[in-house]
């Protein structure tokens, strides 16, 4: 068996955040943690299909793997299997490179593809409450359609398929593919309802954790579904930890990592490689990337900081900060509406129910935030932006802006300083 891992989509939704499947947490990327599920359930022979703004990447993350390039993304899904199908014989598994699930269902994918008189297998997810996906269509065992978006009441099964799906025979599938001429990004699944019409296809019922990631704030329950998997505290013998500072849970402290005095790391918790946790700071149910300063009387709570990220006498709660960011002292991410509903986020012209009740900020590469910032809920920061001191932000901000504060009112204007390389501040780290 053989898988097609596909990676191609440009990531816009997930704006301020660049590379869905090249960003960083715990430790690894999207891709990395794709690849291993996979070899986990036994399948080896890995092809990634990337386009030309992750192809590089992804090679050099993964060499062993077999990485090709989708020229023409206007074709969607079906463009990236017109790559890769053509140099495939043997039954393959095509695996969206954004929805994680655990390596027992892939493996039971793959056994349901290999019973007798069986030419495919989709993985679908339970659903006890209406969710706004494909829902498969069954007659008896056998998939005939798959159902999308139907509406509340509507559905033809408490099944919604996930993109991971079993073809035994590629060949039947690329033709199919060739034959389609669709009228938007919907090639694969008008291949797909040609199959079902002649072949049989079963479904695989799941009902484990399911982690797509399509906007950015997905990375949230993500991050906490990968610390859950921490099972036993990791300190690597090189960790410098002060002894007063506290470290209870299952904790991952990597090589060359300080810990000062009276700092609390409570697990499940990852700390990058050389990164500092300062006096007083306190970091629980987080991802810190590398050469991260969570500096002193910092909180940082249920977050993800990519690398490079300093901070001073901040709060940081349930956000997820790019790489390069710094924020002044005093610096605060709300992450709590005043009535405690659930918060939304601005998404082009729609206002998007992100389903998170607790959900503070995103903020993109190359950032400095000035002292006193303050950001409510929701809030998209994009890259390669200056909040000047006292900033109260209130609304999206677009990438490389200037923005300040004038009479109590937020104004924004093109950034036109030079943001700093992460490597300037190697001086300031070696005098803390």
């Amino acid at each position: 068996m053989k898988a097609l891992l596909l990676l191609a989509g440009q990531s816009k939704r997930f704006w301020p955040l660049t590379e869905k499947s090249l960003f960083p947490l715990c430790g690894k990327t999207l891709l990395e943690i794709q690849v291993e599920n996979l070899r986990a359930a036994g399948i080896s022979e890995i092809t990634v299909v990337g386009g030309s703004h992750n192809v590089e990447q992804a090679k050099s993350l993964c060499p062993d793997l077999h990485v090709i390039e989708q020229e023409d993304l206007s074709f969607g899904m079906r463009g990236a299997l017109l790559s890769a199908l053509p140099s495939i014989k043997e039954p393959v598994m095509i695996v969206g490179g954004n929805d994680v699930v655990e390596p027992q269902a892939y493996k039971a994918l793959v056994e349901e593809a290999q019973k007798e008189g069986t030419d495919g297998a989709l993985l679908a997810k339970r659903m006890p409450t209406y969710f706004p996906g494909g829902y498969l269509q069954l007659q008896g065992e056998r998939i005939s359609s798959i159902v999308e978006k139907p509406g509340a009441g509507k559905e033809p099964s408490d099944l919604v398929t996930i993109v991971a799906h079993v073809h035994n025979n590629p060949a039947e599938l690329l033709t199919e593919l060739e034959r389609t001429k669709p009228t938007r990004d919907d090639g694969y699944e008008q291949a797909l309802a040609a199959l079902f019409k002649t072949k049989t296809y079963h479904a695989v019922p799941y009902e484990g954790p399911w982690l797509p990631v399509k906007y950015p704030w997905h990375l949230l329950p993500l991050l906490s579904f990968l610390l859950s998997k921490i099972t036993k505290p990791l300190i690597h013998p090189r960790a410098q930890i002060h002894p007063t500072a506290v470290i209870e849970g299952n904790v991952v402290i990597e090589e060359g990592v300080r810990v000062f005095a009276h700092a609390a790391i409570v697990g499940p918790c990852i700390i990058g490689a050389r990164s500092i946790v300062a006096n007083n700071a306190l970091v629980r149910g987080a991802s810190i990337g590398e050469d991260c300063v969570v500096g002193y009387s910092t909180e940082i709570k249920s977050s993800i900081l990519a690398s490079h990220v300093w901070t001073h006498m901040t709060y940081i709660g349930d956000s997820v900060i790019g790489s390069n960011v710094s924020f002044g002292g005093g610096s605060l991410t709300g992450n709590l509406r005043l009535d405690e509903g659930e918060i939304s986020s601005v998404v082009g012209e729609e206002k998007i129910p992100t389903g998170l009740q607790k959900f503070g900020c995103i903020i993109g590469d190359d950032c400095r935030l000035g002292i006193h910032t303050v950001i409510n809920p929701g809030i998209k920061i994009g890259k390669g932006t200056f909040i000047s001191s006292g900033g109260r932000v209130d609304k999206d901000i677009p990438e490389w802006s200037y923005v300040s504060m004038k009479g109590g009112e937020m104004t924004i204007r093109e950034n036109r300083e030079v943001v700093p390389p992460a490597h300037k501040r190697e001086t300031f780290r070696k005098k803390i």
